[in-house]
């Protein structure tokens, strides 16, 4: 089985003035289909870093990085920029939605960036807004929803081109508990229904909902463990 994920001795270094920082220091980590990973780490481990990596976000400074069995380092910014599109559903903790477009039109907007025609994206994206239960708030703008349903909308969003990867970064960070946790029902769904996923969280209660738990200190991973979870036994 291809990994979605193939990360093999990655760095990242910044030069800060005369000063360089290693923000990662050596990481590998391989992500088969429809696992379900937590990263976690304090401030300055290296999660944000290895977050945008996971992403095509950015590049490393040394190492090797495979997407689906494809070097990413030797991709140029539009073959970057289409695995952002097509290959990868983004999930952020401050949703990122349009604030005068509404939940239909704001899940839209990576099939209009892949040339989609209207009519195909409409249905795709009533969809995706019915499989995350937004079936009858798909009019209303931002300003007319709840968080919840706000982040209900960027993970509609993430899954409308129905991606190799669905990245979540922080995705519970302005929710209440309650709504949170509702949340991480939906994305233990969408595991169940044969998803990779990725979350990105300081927040063990969060983590715990993974299936495998990665922890970050200094740039390097010091855990790789599963969490106790059931795994999903992929068809």
């Amino acid at each position: 089985m291809t990994p979605v994920i193939d990360i093999r001795e990655v760095w990242k270094t910044y030069d800060l003035g005369e000063t360089q920082v290693h923000a990662l220091r050596g990481v590998s980590l391989k992500i088969l289909p429809n696992e379900y990973v937590a990263i976690m780490g304090p401030s300055g481990s290296g999660k944000s870093t290895l977050m945008n990596m996971l992403g095509c976000l950015d590049t490393p400074t040394s190492g090797h990085y495979e997407f689906k069995g494809v070097n990413v380092a030797v991709m140029n910014d539009n073959e970057l920029a289409r695995i952002r599109n097509r290959e990868i559903g983004f999930v952020f903790q401050s949703f990122n939605l349009l604030a005068r477009s509404t939940a239909l039109r704001n899940v839209e907007l990576p099939l209009i960036y892949a040339g989609m025609p209207p009519h195909q994206r409409e249905e795709l994206a009533r969809e995706a807004c019915v499989k995350v239960g937004l079936g009858e708030r798909m009019t209303h703008r931002p300003n007319e929803l709840s968080g919840g349903q706000r982040q209900r909308v960027a993970i509609a969003r993430a899954l409308v081109n129905n991606p190799s990867l669905i990245l979540a970064d922080e995705p519970t960070g302005n929710l209440d508990s309650k709504t949170g946790e509702e949340i991480m029902a939906l994305l233990e769904a969408l595991y169940e229904q044969g998803n990779t996923i990725v979350v990105v969280t300081h927040e063990d209660d969060i983590a715990a909902h993974a299936r495998r738990r990665l922890r970050l200190f200094d740039g390097k991973i010091v855990e790789d463990a599963p969490t106790g979870k059931p795994v999903r036994n992929a068809k």
